[in-house]
């Protein structure tokens, strides 16, 4: 799903309109030979020049083929894609968020693409990509790129403190860390800003315990927030939270923590890279002054779990131009235009084989490593888009930040949890 800066990844607002899909002339998408297919990207995705120089290349290489990209806007998209998919005049080629898929798979509008998963590289795709991309055994999504958090970190007031970012590789040496960025810092100088309700974040620490949000068994979704492994995920988390000012009742939207970095007293936020711009766009006295590394994992072999957000490609069920589609896709997420892409966004490249391709971007490179080692998706249900929209985890985290019992706590946000999916699927 797609990454909006410092927010992390946005829940998409349900509202009505659907617009013009079909065939861009009216001879079914063939003019003279040439088939038309017409493809929905989503705003920002990619930039205008890529897009534009994408499209040249493709139909240059594929010169039976007309690519007519329209874009589209975030808000809005989860109604206006299944009205698509749902009707006799869809597009060809969809971009949607990779944890979306689910629930337009269940719909039965979605193409299966299970039998060109080999040709298309899946056996090297990202997990975090391709796992949400799949439904109920049957692959509809091919991933398309990804986007991870990192630290953002202070280069000078790590070096004041004398704490080598390089160095830390496990989650205690992360808090031994942030503990002496505390203590070693300037007055007032904040080891890390962590608000209370980064759910995000809380997911990795939990996949790393080797729990998880909610698991399935005999076709029913429960959620796990209460397991012995989520509730360690938890406790950490509120461990590097209280070495912080973060607020503990709202998330990373509220206030922004890119402005609250910019002010100059946080040595730490986790975040896209993204947010790096966002900061020194605030305050250019920490241009060069912002670095990144990998969320630490439990163990030092290992980085930290990551939720690996980003978009996959479908075909609906009711394009008649389906192998034109599938020319597309294969060559939007082929080796030589994801390399182009990771390098023209700062993207994880859909593949672990292309992580390569990043690595002369610090905050791509960085993201790189979490993606293509230890990326993980929310959990693959069409009910979970309800979980988001409700988020009982957000209030179980403020509840046992602020002294609440994790335990009973917890057992009361897998029941929301488990009510939400209910009521979503």
């Amino acid at each position: 799903m797609k990454f909006r800066l410092l927010a992390g990844v946005s829940a998409l607002a349900l509202t009505a309109g659907l617009g013009a899909c079909g065939s861009s002339d009216g001879s079914g998408g063939s003019k003279g030979g040439r088939t038309t297919i017409d493809v929905w990207l989503m705003r920002d995705s990619v930039s205008a020049s890529f897009q534009k120089e994408f499209v040249k290349g493709f139909e240059k290489a594929h010169p039976d083929i007309r690519a007519k990209v329209q874009i589209q806007e975030w808000d809005g998209i989860g109604q206006k894609v299944t009205a698509a998919l749902a009707s006799k005049d869809a597009p060809d080629v969809i971009e949607v968020g990779n944890t979306q898929v689910a629930q337009f798979a269940q719909s039965g509008g979605v193409a299966d693409l299970s039998d060109k998963v080999a040709e298309l590289d899946g056996k090297d795709w990202l997990k975090g990509l391709a796992e949400p991309g799949a439904y109920e055994g049957k692959q509809y999504g091919v991933p398309y790129y990804a986007a991870n958090r990192v630290v953002i970190y202070r280069t000078d007031l790590f070096e004041k403190a004398g704490v080598d970012a390089k160095a830390i590789k496990t989650r205690k040496q992360w808090i031994t860390a942030t503990e002496k960025l505390n203590e070693g810092g300037s007055d007032g100088v904040q080891g890390i800003y962590l608000p209370g309700q980064l759910w995000y974040a809380l997911a990795g620490f939990i996949w790393d315990e080797g729990g998880d949000l909610a698991t399935e068994s005999g076709g029913r979704w429960k959620g796990t927030l209460d397991t012995p492994e989520a509730l360690r995920g938890m406790e950490f988390y509120k461990e590097l939270q209280a070495l912080g000012k973060g607020p503990k009742d709202s998330d990373e939207d509220d206030p922004p923590q890119a402005d609250v970095m910019a002010k100059g007293n946080v040595a730490q936020v986790i975040a896209t890279p993204g947010g790096a711009e966002v900061i020194t766009e605030a305050n250019p006295d920490l241009e060069g002054k912002l670095g990144f590394f990998p969320i630490p994992g439990k163990a030092g072999a290992k980085p930290g779990a990551v939720f690996t957000g980003g978009s996959d490609l479908i075909i609906p069920a009711a394009s008649g131009k389906q192998d034109a589609a599938l020319t597309f896709i294969k060559e939007l997420t082929g080796d030589t235009w994801q390399k182009k892409l990771a390098a023209a966004m700062s993207y994880v490249p859909n593949r672990t084989t292309l992580a390569g391709a990043v690595s002369g971007d610090p905050g791509a490179s960085a993201m790189a490593v979490g993606a293509a080692k230890n990326s993980h998706a929310t959990p693959n249900t069409p009910g979970w888009a309800a979980v988001e929209a409700e988020n009982p985890i957000k209030d179980y985290m403020t509840a046992v930040i602020t002294g609440g019992d994790a335990r009973s706590e917890a057992a009361k946000a897998s029941a929301a949890v488990t009510r939400a999916m209910k009521s979503g699927s």
